[in-house]
């Protein structure tokens, strides 16, 4: 036997060592990917505005890279599968949240306006100016929002959208039909936010 000779097959126990090290990683990556956007929260099947039953449409969960966010639902008087279908509604709508993990209340406001400008036109931009500087301020208002905080959007024909943070309005509603669809097509419109919340929602 040559003593100077070296076997350049792997140990055994090396080769257990790499797959249980693979497993982990791909276990661990697993646990990073976004979801297909189903929401860990058990939102209530119906909700009432102003006595008018509303049915959940869908939920599903906000991820930003590979974190959650928030879980959203979206509150309709009938099942709708179409932002269109959603916008000839007549009646209340409902749009609940609940947080994921710590959102700062500047950074929540400052998206929501992003969305805005993703899918409206400069001039409807312009025009809600004053209602959206307010929706910033009711966000900028809160440091932040820890997780299972909520936050809620409700929108009564006639009346305009109110805003909600932990069941509590925050000042008179705002805007009119028009405002509250481009509110909606924050996650609704063709740049949605989230591709796969949208789909959740609409499903």
């Amino acid at each position: 036997m040559n003593p100077f000779h070296f076997s350049t097959r792997p140990r055994a126990g090396a080769l257990r060592l790499h797959a249980v090290a693979g497993l982990a990683l791909v276990a661990a990556l697993a646990l990073v990917q976004p979801g297909s956007g189903h929401a860990a929260t058990a939102f209530e099947p119906a909700q009432t505005v102003q006595g008018t039953p509303l049915v959940l449409n869908g939920s599903g969960t906000r991820y930003r890279a590979v974190f959650k966010v928030y879980d959203m639902a979206l509150y309709t008087p009938r099942k709708v599968k179409a932002l269109e279908e959603l916008l000839a509604l007549q009646g209340p709508v409902r749009l609940n949240f609940v947080a994921q993990r710590d959102i700062p209340g500047t950074d929540l406001g400052v998206s929501f306006i992003k969305g805005l400008a993703n899918n409206s036109s400069a001039e409807q931009i312009r025009r809600y100016t004053p209602a959206s500087n307010r929706l910033i301020e009711i966000f900028s208002g809160r440091p932040k929002l820890s997780p299972g905080e909520t936050f809620a959007m409700e929108y009564l024909p006639g009346k305009g959208t109110t805003f909600y943070i932990e069941g509590q309005p925050q000042g008179a509603p705002l805007g009119d039909a028009e405002y509250f669809g481009m509110v909606l097509r924050i996650w609704l419109g063709s740049v949605p936010v989230d591709h796969q919340l949208k789909e959740a929602l609409l499903r």
